[in-house]
């Protein structure tokens, strides 16, 4: 049997500038975008290591990585007595190499020199954006038992997703024979796999890949080092080529997995937790979602109806109606008001009585949401000033627009962080 611990490092590319996830990521990388109320995205595949019992992590970046690096010292601790760690590798300017990570493939190439001093036979790359609950161990056990070079995670899709994916097809053993990179629709019809009854039932008879990988050591190496020194990517550059001259393995994962490459699926994503059976389980026992353990609270709810909606600890409610919500850490919301179809990240701090009371004379308002607002298909970022009565109607009437207040995608209205709305502002 394996031991994950000894035998694995993993390594979470903490992804580009993130500009579908703007204004999101203005002041904060895509890993360190708050999700559910009180995680962060990165939490999701350090979580899933961690219930894989792998323990040795490094996480990539290089964009806005100062929340980033903060929220992973406060978070990840490991005992003394335990070789387990949660690393930052930052992009870093060197002589022999003088320039940022170009993708996916060349911020691992950089970053190997660091990697390489530690004991394993796999490494295991997982993007830094991505929602789902998923065993590793699972997947680089069959990678071990079939003697594979590369395994990739696959998900099976239906035809109208599957232009968005590299697609790929195998023989019956698993093994990767063809792949290609975003095909367009009339292509499609030669790219259909066999993927299980249930699953062509549902119409997802397309193999797409996660962006899930595991390499043995050496493989990895070779075709970094001296293979493909120049190629930056794994998905359009590395995995194509090494299809024709490695074992390459396809691992079908058949559970919940959501991509949250632009707001609309960010906001589709966090929404989703609120149904009566979530596709992504936040209560299950055997898959936990470890984060910061902040020492709050619990929520306080004054004279709410509440449907469908999680509140996290330290909010302080006392809004008419909350339906179908995600509210976050240390949310405060006012009498009156009415909040649909939103996700309200919540704040960083509480005001005292003393510093509300003062901001009241001077016009500004509360942190929070004030009274007798009515808010619907919202992000509100963190630490946002929404004064009394303001109306924030989203919705697909609304076009695409960039205010210094907020942003408009899709037709979801984004609040961004800080932003101080006053009474009666209107969207």
């Amino acid at each position: 049997m394996l031991s994950m611990s000894k035998s694995v490092v993993a390594v979470i590319l903490g992804g580009g500038a993130g500009t579908r996830l703007y204004p999101l990521t203005a002041s904060r990388s895509k890993p360190a975008v708050p999700i559910a109320g009180k995680y962060r995205l990165v939490d999701i595949p350090i979580s899933n290591c961690m219930n894989s019992n792998i323990n040795r992590m490094f996480v990539l970046t290089q964009f806005n990585s100062a929340s980033l690096n903060k929220h992973i010292k406060n978070t990840y601790h490991f005992s003394a007595f335990s070789t387990g760690f949660v690393d930052i590798l930052a992009a870093e300017q060197t002589p022999d190499n003088p320039s940022w990570f170009q993708g996916t493939a060349d911020a691992v190439r950089q970053s190997l020199r660091h990697i390489s001093n530690l004991d394993f036979d796999y490494i295991l790359i997982l993007s830094g954006d991505q929602l789902y609950q998923m065993d590793f161990a699972e997947m680089i056990s069959e990678h071990a038992s079939k003697g594979a070079d590369i395994s990739i995670a696959t998900i099976p899709v239906p035809a109208r997703e599957a232009s968005e994916f590299g697609i790929m097809k195998t023989d019956e053993e698993s093994f990767i024979t063809s792949f290609i990179e975003k095909p367009k629709p009339e292509l499609l019809t030669d790219w259909v796999s066999d993927t299980g009854a249930e699953m062509q039932k549902q119409g997802r008879v397309y193999l797409a890949s996660m962006g899930i990988y595991v390499f043995s050591k050496q493989v990895l190496y070779n075709l970094l080092k001296d293979h493909h020194p120049n190629a930056t990517d794994f998905g359009k550059e590395i995995i194509p080529n090494a299809i024709n001259n490695h074992k390459v393995i396809s691992y079908q994962y058949d559970g919940y997995w959501t991509d949250i490459g632009n707001i609309y699926s960010f906001y589709e994503a966090n929404l989703a937790l609120t149904q009566e059976i979530p596709l992504f389980n936040l209560f299950d026992n055997e898959k936990a979602i470890y984060t910061r353990a902040r020492m709050l609270p619990p929520a306080k709810i004054s004279g709410t109806t509440l449907e469908k909606t999680i509140i996290a600890e330290g909010s302080i409610i006392h809004a008419s109606r909350l339906d179908t919500c995600v509210v976050g850490i240390r949310a405060r919301i006012g009498h009156g008001t009415t909040v649909v179809n939103s996700y309200i990240m919540g704040n960083d701090f509480y005001e005292t009585l003393e510093v509300m009371e003062d901001n009241v004379r001077r016009g500004v308002p509360k942190i929070g949401i004030g009274e007798r607002c009515y808010i619907k298909d919202a992000i509100i970022d963190k630490n946002c000033r929404i004064g009394n009565d303001v109306r924030i109607n989203g919705g697909k009437h609304l076009e695409n627009t960039d205010h210094a207040l907020y942003s408009v995608k899709d037709g979801i209205v984004v609040v961004k962080k800080g932003a101080i709305l006053p009474n009666g502002f209107v969207i």
